[in-house]
């Protein structure tokens, strides 16, 4: 096994050449076979050491004794006699080094205890070399072979080694048959592995922000910054762009004339749709292009809580959703904020305490709301007076649930504050711009009401003036009958004047601009 010196030194330059690992460390390795040979035969108590001779070619094996007048052990000791047929100059004491003739008739046992050794050796100088290969490019995109799969996963040939795609970074849309063509982002470069040292990955954002930089030569410039991206792989993407050039279009730049850039990267990524979206540091105007194309009414900004709620029109709740909620879902692994989406109509709705009132039901969500609030159920107050077949069939329950939710409905009170803030800015807006146009005579009584003073009569006419001896506080009715003024108390010191028939009116009716509150209406009316 071992002769042939030629043989052995063709092997090891052709072994070195084709692995891409060091002579020195395929000379260690053989080495280490034949002494660990060598004990398999000999024992493990004898001073062993091996060599290759590199002008022969072979391997050398020595056994090491120490000089003795009195052997013990013929395996560690040598007598004096023996020893100076060997060396003449040899004493007591010394270490004699003596070859071992025949160490290619080791044995079968010791020859493949040899093997595995060699085996092992090679394995850990082949990862060496793909690790020092590799570290500096992962991160990167890798082009490859499909060689075979094994079980779900596949096994790409990069050449002077293998990688390994898994199934959770394969995309589930591409399919791909062995000698197809393949790139993937390099994802982890392990030293130490079993399996293999390279993974791969198609399906993580990175992947999808490195085929851009391949294809913008604006990104690998630093022109165009890539901010986020986000995606479900192999059926939509959304990335943000930004520049740091005033006249360079971020996203058309990734786009390119007439689409190009970007259907490069859709054709790789098999038809996955990709938004690219401006980018923006105002948390609101950033949902607003992320939201695309869905239009945006409101946005309103929880910083505490990290949160945006975002308020669409009524007929753009569904594309802004998205199918299965997918364009919000990616919108906000963009931004990395929690997004929540309502039309206008429930967000108006939210703002009424009928409304509220319901969702304090157990097990009545928003949706559920709006069912009962289009079915004319727009408190509890209603819920309680409504057919327990209705609110089965619009809540989803049984009778005996909707029985308890019946009787939960009637200790559920609606609030009525958001209905008399509502009243008090109804009237406050009306009466503020009447006061700035109205005359200075003019007095709002304790609602906020103007009450209009008789027209001023001309002093020097003298068909307005007053007869002589009545009094200028007088008044007359149309009958021509004398009115005494009287004093309403309640009021916020004004004076108003009242004829009898007035009086008697206004002890039957409430005083005017009364307002009446409307228990489940988020309204306000006046008697």
């Amino acid at each position: 096994m071992m002769s042939g010196g030629e043989n052995l030194k063709r092997i090891l330059d052709q072994i070195c050449r084709d692995k891409g690992i060091e002579r020195t460390l395929m000379v260690d390795a053989i080495e280490e076979a034949v002494r660990s040979a060598v004990r398999k035969k000999f024992g493990g108590r004898r001073d062993i050491e091996v060599q290759f001779n590199e002008e022969l070619g072979e391997i050398e094996a020595f056994q090491y004794r120490t000089v003795v007048d009195d052997v013990w052990d013929e395996d560690t000791e040598i007598h004096i006699n023996d020893a100076r047929e060997l060396d003449p100059d040899i004493e007591l004491e010394d270490d004699l080094g003596e070859k071992m003739e025949n160490i290619a008739e080791l044995g079968r046992i010791a020859a493949q205890s040899a093997k595995q050794v060699i085996i092992h050796r090679l394995r850990d100088a082949e990862r060496e070399v793909v690790f020092d290969m590799f570290r500096d490019r992962e991160g990167s995109i890798v082009n490859g072979i499909v060689q075979r799969f094994e079980r779900g996963k596949m096994i790409i040939n990069l050449g002077r080694t293998d990688a390994v795609l898994p199934r959770e970074g394969q995309i589930p849309k591409r399919s791909f048959k062995q000698g197809d063509r393949i790139r993937a982002y390099l994802q982890e470069v392990r030293q130490e592995s079993r399996d293999s040292q390279l993974i791969l990955n198609r399906t993580c954002n990175e992947f999808l922000i490195k085929l851009f930089e391949l294809e913008v030569p604006e990104i690998a410039e630093q022109i165009v910054k890539i901010m986020g991206a986000a995606r479900e792989p192999g059926f939509r993407a959304k990335i943000a762009v930004t520049s740091s050039e005033s006249d360079v279009d971020p996203v058309g730049a990734c786009v390119g004339m007439k689409g190009a850039r970007v259907q490069n990267v859709v054709q790789e990524l098999q038809g996955e749709r990709i938004d690219i979206v401006p980018w923006s540091p105002d948390p609101a105007k950033y949902v607003y292009n992320a939201l695309a194309p869905a239009e945006v009414s409101m946005v309103i900004v929880d910083e505490e809580q990290h949160s945006l709620l975002v308020v669409v029109p009524d007929d753009q709740l569904s594309l802004a959703i998205g199918r299965q909620g997918q364009n919000v879902r990616l919108a906000s692994r963009l931004l990395n904020w929690r997004i929540d989406v309502k039309s206008e109509q429930r967000y108006e709705n939210l703002s009424k305490p009928g409304y509220k009132s319901l969702l304090a039901l157990d097990g009545v969500d928003e949706a559920k709301a709006d069912k009962l609030f289009a079915a004319d159920i727009q408190s509890t107050a209603d819920f309680v007076q409504a057919d327990v077949e209705k609110i089965m069939r619009l809540v989803g329950v049984n009778e005996d649930q909707a029985a308890v939710l019946k009787l939960q409905a009637a200790d559920i009170p609606v609030t009525e504050r958001g209905a008399l803030e509502e009243a008090e800015r109804l009237f406050s807006a009306p009466v503020q711009e009447k006061e700035e146009r109205s005359d200075p005579m003019e007095q709002p009584d304790q609602l906020g009401n103007v009450i209009d003073n008789p027209p001023q009569q001309d002093v020097g006419s003298k068909e307005n003036a007053p007869e002589a001896g009545q009094d200028e506080n007088e008044d007359e009715d149309m009958l021509g009958n004398k009115i005494e003024p009287e004093e309403i108390s309640g009021t916020s010191g004004n004076v108003l004047t009242q004829s009898p028939q007035e009086q008697e009116l206004s002890s039957s009716h409430d005083v005017v601009g009364r307002v009446d509150r409307v228990d489940g209406v988020d309204g306000n009316r006046l008697s």
